[in-house]
């Protein structure tokens, strides 16, 4: 049975991979800038760049925030600069000249950094939001890791604008930009070079007290000379972003102890509601509620949450469904986001035994605590307590989360998770579960040099209902990355009784196996930087006798360009029985029968613009066979800029469905115009329309936020639902909230 798929042995494998012990880097033959390559210090020299070395000293004066490099501290303050190139070469320093500078008091450490221009002309920026998307601007980043680990952190980081970017680093080179503190941030621009000034509190971050190095980088984007560039050299394939090849801060002493620190941030809210499908009258509603944080230590931090209102949340993105298998909408509620690694990063993206969205969207959330953060060196810890209300249907709900990870070699770490649901104050009818439980233990490997990564993980649900032998759920996947290739391999089994009712796990009685394999050929001359190929089999099976009931062969050619277009063609041949009655359109016209089998091809083609224009788009286009009929389908984007205010885009998807009768012809459109506006970095203002024909809905969603003070916020938001064909309103609300940070 493969029930009794030998992860031992896999888990074994894992464990004796040259590499996941921290071999040395093959092809690491750059060598170190020599003005940073000072005298030894008492710091563990465990990335692959801990030659490069910046020294922080302890200011004497005043530090003053205006874009003017003039203070004597600054002065004498030592400087980070000949930065390596990493992208579209990696094999030289970069053309871009930067300068960073790094001093420190008794609360607060700060970064001065200067860019040259090397072309003239406007610094392209996409708008003074916080959090940018960082292929679209001219930048500078800043990676922390406060704990020497390699794996977690913190990212800051502004634009040319001057707008700010701030975020925690998970799986040694995400950034999860949802996380905001306090800090400071001053960006002045000249003829020749831009500069900016930061100032970033000790108590904003979390670290090991009596430390006196961290490992860092610093990363540039220079969008007008089309070069990203990092402090440390960083092979191309690998995000600036990635811990492994962080060099190191070394601080002339210390940085203080953190004692007892608190943040409360009460907020207040009211809104008013309108269904005009049912008739109901207009519905109030005021209240009140509160986060607080609590930093037990400089290490590990407790939120606290009552009465939360997540109507600030970013809309989502409609799509149009032609799946099978419930479809997947990320998470945006910000409580849930922060250190979101230690619990909604186990097992895979389709077997995950947590996802928050599962909480609060049927029921409100009354209450919730949070206790995350390192416990010594190689421990961390995640423990998630929430309590959700009485909702029509639903019951009062408990959802319990404890999350222990060990870090093992260089990079790697065991991890274990417990998820309990349990439902409060049951009645006699109740026909569900009392509760539902999901335990997992995973490996995750990461080698020294990041070449080598990989997961292998188990999960066992626990329901009283259900008492099956296929109970759990297993994966496995890894990947081995070098500049000219990459290979992949993915496998994964859910049980036919495995149940994650708090987790993310759309299909179950599978077993998927996904090898793939991409190559590229890299370019010397010429308007392209490389072109190459990736291939891939996937193939599902049913656990019991092995019967193939999904096949997925496919191939994509791609070019990528200097001047960042990008062209891909790709072709599929598609194989799938049906394992229950389906409707091709998902609107309830009529089913394939279960055990049908269908087999088809489908070529596409799209094309990415120079996102460093002010006008840039995307398309795709496809055509080829859908189950019993053919399939056409268009979807891209448009987007125009008028930095540094913002911008306005439209996304767009059509399907042109030709199937037999009773379907006949099928046409679905789905437009979504979007204007984003920042009025300054504290002043910003959303309205995204989105029309989905196939959902018969037009939603229009307007938000305000002023941030009139450091993360203290002033939103109002309107949403209104329309039937597309009369414009008749389905349902209207407007909701205004306040909050204020108190520390």
């Amino acid at each position: 049975m493969i029930r009794r798929f030998p992860a031992g042995l896999l888990l074994l494998f894992f464990l004796l991979i040259p590499g996941a012990k921290g071999a040395e880097l093959p092809e690491n033959n750059v060598k170190p800038l020599t003005h940073t390559t000072k005298k030894e210090s008492s710091a563990s020299l465990g990335t692959i760049n801990h030659n490069f070395r910046i020294h922080a000293k302890k200011a004497t004066g005043t530090i003053k925030l205006d874009g003017i490099i003039d203070e004597p501290d600054w002065l004498k303050a030592e400087v980070a600069d000949n930065f390596y190139q990493v992208l579209p070469y990696d094999t030289s320093h970069s053309v871009a000249k930067s300068e960073i500078r790094m001093v420190y008091d008794d609360k607060a450490f700060y970064l001065a950094i200067v860019f040259h221009d090397t072309i003239p002309g406007k610094r392209p920026v996409e708008s003074l939001r916080k959090d940018f998307v960082f292929a679209n601007n001219d930048n500078f980043l800043v990676f922390l890791d406060t704990f020497n680990d390699q794996t977690t952190g913190f990212s800051f980081g502004v634009n040319a604008a001057g707008a700010p970017w701030d975020g925690t680093m998970s799986g040694g080179a995400g950034v999860n930009l949802i996380w905001d503190c306090k800090w400071e941030l001053k960006t002045k621009n000249y003829p020749d070079k831009w500069i900016s000034e930061m100032r970033i509190p000790f108590k904003s971050v979390r670290y090991k007290p009596g430390v006196d190095h961290w490992n860092i980088q610093f990363s540039r984007q220079d969008l007008k000379l089309n070069e990203k560039s990092a402090w440390a050299p960083v092979p191309r394939q690998f995000p600036t972003a990635s811990l492994a090849y962080t060099g190191q801060l070394q601080w002339e002493t210390p940085p203080p102890k953190s004692g007892l620190r608190l943040a409360l941030i009460p907020y207040v809210f009211g809104g008013v509601s309108k269904n005009f499908e049912t008739g109901e009258a207009a519905h109030y509603r005021k209240d009140f509620g509160f986060d607080a944080k609590l930093g037990l230590s400089s290490a590990l931090n407790l939120d606290l949450t009552y009465n939360p209102d997540f109507s600030q949340a970013e809309v989502d993105d409609q799509v149009t469904n032609l799946a099978r298998f419930e479809l997947y909408f990320p998470e945006k509620r910000q409580f849930f986001l922060e250190n979101s690694d230690l619990f909604g990063n186990y097992g895979n993206a389709n077997i995950n035994p947590f996802f928050s969205r599962r909480i609060g969207l049927d029921a409100p959330v009354n209450a919730g605590a949070r206790l995350s953060g390192k416990l010594g060196h190689d421990w961390r810890i995640g423990l998630m307590d929430m309590q959700t209300g009485h909702e029509g249907d639903y019951l009062a709900r408990n959802f319990f989360v404890a999350s222990l990870q060990k870090k093992v070699f260089s990079r790697s770490s065991i991890a274990a998770v417990f998820v309990n649901k349990e439902e409060l104050y049951i009645p006699s009818t109740w026909q569900g579960n009392n509760y539902n439980r999901v335990a997992g233990l995973e490996y995750n490997l990461a080698g020294r040099d990041n070449f080598l990564t990989g997961k292998l993980f188990t999960q066992k649900s626990f329901s009283p209902k259900t008492n099956g032998a296929e109970e759990f759920a297993q994966g496995l996947n890894v990947a081995y990355s070098r500049k000219t290739y990459l290979l992949e391999f993915l496998q994964l089994y859910v049980g036919r009784d495995f149940n994650a009712e708090t987790g993310f796990v759309p299909r179950r009685d599978f077993l998927e196996v996904n090898p793939r394999a991409t190559y590229r050929f890299y370019t010397q001359q010429g308007h392209l930087v490389y072109h190459g190929i990736l291939a891939e089999i996937n193939n599902f099976y049913k656990p019991g006798n092995k019967e193939l009931t999904d096949r997925s062969l496919g191939f994509d050619y791609f070019f990528v360009f200097k001047s960042r277009e990008r062209i891909d063609i790709r072709g599929y041949n598609r194989f799938v029985e049906l394992l229950q009655n389906f409707d091709p359109t998902n609107k309830s016209i009529s089913y394939l029968l279960t055990g049908s089998k269908y087999t088809w091809n489908e070529v596409s083609a799209s094309f990415a613009s120079d996102n460093r224009t002010m006008f840039k788009y995307d398309f795709q286009t496809g055509y080829g066979g859908y189950f019993n009929g053919s399939r056409w389908y268009a979807q891209g984007s448009l987007n125009y800029r008028f930095q540094p205010y913002g911008y306005i885009s439209v996304i767009y998807t059509y399907n042109d469905l030709l199937l037999p009768a009773p379907w006949t012809r099928t046409k679905f459109w789905l437009v979504g115009p979007k204007l984003d506006v920042t009025f300054t970095n504290k002043l910003f203002f959303t309205t995204y329309v989105q029309y989905n024909q196939q959902a018969e809905n037009l939603n229009i969603n307007a938000r305000f936020q002023w941030r009139y003070k450091p993360v203290s916020d002033l939103f109002l938001v309107y949403t209104d639902n329309y039937f597309p064909g009369t414009m008749n309103v389905k349902n209207r609300a407007l909701v205004l909230k306040l909050s204020y940070w108190f520390n």
